[in-house]
């Protein structure tokens, strides 16, 4: 997957996707514990991802997509930013600005 090299970039976030052949978008998440080392940040930041998905993934096309973290992340309120920048690279795949 990470060698497909289709990905978007926000901030400390990456997404790779692929096409799937499916008729829908599946998620995936990676959130090491090198830059999240509590796990209840890590599940709160996987909460919050998967929500901004699920709002989504009616408008996404047939795709894997995989979210990496790229940078540690603080309190809750970076949290809400991170599935702010999830959710602006979802509307870019949904609108057909990536090209697969």
């Amino acid at each position: 997957m990470f060698a497909a090299r289709h990905s978007l970039r926000s901030g400390a976030l990456v997404l790779h996707y692929l096409p799937n052949g499916l008729t829908g978008a599946r998620l995936g998440l990676v959130i090491p514990k090198k830059l999240a080392s509590r796990a209840v940040l890590r599940n709160a930041i996987k909460r919050r991802m998967r929500e901004a998905f699920r709002q989504c993934r009616g408008e996404l096309p047939a795709l894997d997509l995989v979210v990496r973290l790229l940078r540690p992340v603080g309190a809750p309120p970076s949290v809400v930013e991170l599935a702010g920048a999830l959710r602006q690279l979802l509307v870019r795949i949904a609108a057909g600005t990536a090209n697969p």
